[in-house]
Formats: structure tokens, sequence, C-alpha cells
């Protein structure tokens, strides 16, 4: 079984379709790998705050490496922001095709007449690029990415789905989030949306079971078929 009964439950009841970029929709770092981009924004950070260079240089996850930047001292947070979005810019360039399935999820999200917005921990400006580069402007309505300057209202603060919904006009409690991280689940419930755990890694799946997601699938196709139908 590739997906749970619960799955068009969920999407019959959803006005508006939040989908996660890095994940759901592209896989951003594919061509440009996280770890390097994580290296190179420790090695900026380190130039401008040892202690919080050092602390960074433990994980490799840039967008980790971005909090830790802007809880050490705002003005090197915003460098190492620049520094991220232009990496995010240049990552999704080479990022190949969207992920299998996405394309038709954005088209049957739309054609039900549902609103699909983004709602991303990357910037806005790599989704806006992603987007134009693969023609898949005209199903999104709006795109929501990372709040500049402010790291903590990122997933899985629930501040980006409210502001999505705030920029359609629905009650967020009428829109469900399609994200494959454990922050999308929990942005998702912080904001009284529902939400659909993408489980593209083989352990996922009870990780998100666990942590309460409304519906899971291992593939962005049943999500379109289900819309579709």
């Amino acid at each position: 079984m590739t997906h749970d009964d619960r799955l068009s439950g969920v999407l019959e009841r959803a006005r508006v379709v939040f989908f996660d970029f890095d994940g759901p929709v592209c896989d951003v770092f594919a061509g440009l790998p996280a770890p390097e981009v994580a290296k190179q924004l420790t090695a900026l950070l380190a130039t401008q705050h040892e202690a919080a260079g050092a602390k960074a240089a433990e994980t490799d996850d840039p967008i980790e490496v971005l909090r830790i930047a802007h809880e050490a001292d705002a003005a090197v947070g915003q460098a190492v922001e620049q520094a991220l979005t232009a990496a995010e810019v240049e990552a999704v360039a080479v990022a190949g095709p969207p992920t299998p399935g996405a394309v038709e999820a954005l088209q049957a999200a739309r054609s039900s007449g549902r609103a699909v917005v983004v709602v991303s921990n990357n910037s806005a400006d790599c989704v806006q690029q992603f987007m134009e580069l693969h023609g898949l402007g005209e199903y999104v309505a709006r795109i929501v990415g990372r709040p500049s300057g402010k790291p903590h209202l990122m997933k899985p603060n629930p501040y980006p789905l409210i502001r999505a919904a705030d920029q359609v006009h629905v009650d967020v409690t009428l829109c469900t989030l399609i994200g494959d991280s454990l922050t999308d689940i929990q942005a998702a419930h912080a904001a009284g949306a529902t939400v659909i755990g993408y489980a593209n890694k083989p352990h996922k799946g009870a990780l998100f079971a666990e942590a309460g997601a409304d519906a899971i699938t291992d593939a962005m196709q049943d999500i379109a078929d289900v819309l579709a139908a």
C-alpha cells in the first residue's frame, strides 16, 4: 500500500493545498549537495563569529547553519542568509526535474478548484526561480518562503502557514500541508491545519505516523490521483 485510506478524506476537506518545496516539489540540493552549502556557510560564519562557526561545523544542514548564525548575531545572520539564498538559487538551477508526480499534483489541485500555495523554509527567490524554470507558475497562487531575518518564524513555527492562509483569504483550518519533514507536521498541528506526510524515505512513514500526520503517502502521484478523482 503506497498511501493510507485517510488521504482522500484529508484532501476532500481541504480548500487550499500547501506544498512544502524541498521534497514534495523539488530535490533542492540534488545537484549542489546540502552538506557542501552548509560547509560554505559555516566557513563564512567562522570568519565573523568563531564560536558560532564551531557550533555550525557540527551540522550539514544549511538551514541549521542559518539558525545558528542568527542566534549569534543579527548582522552575521543576515550575511549568512544572503549567501544561503544565493546558493539555493544556484542549486535549483541544477536540481533537475520536479519530484515525480509533483507537476501532476499541482495541476490536479489547481484543476479541482483549490488554491495552491508553496510554503517553504527555503527562500521565495529559489522557489520562484524553479517554478519559472519548469513552467509551473500558473498552478501556484502564492509563494511563502523563509521570513527574512527571522529564522525563528520558519517551520515548525506555524507563522508561514497562517501567513499563507491569510494571503488566499481562507481560514488555516481549511488548509492541508504536504510536507516531508517533522517540522512540517509540527507547523501544521500548531497552525490548526491538516497535514499529509510525504514519506520519501523508508523510515519516514513510521516517524510521521508517530507524530500524528493526518495522512501519509510515499508518492506525490497518489495526491494527484486522489485530487483528480
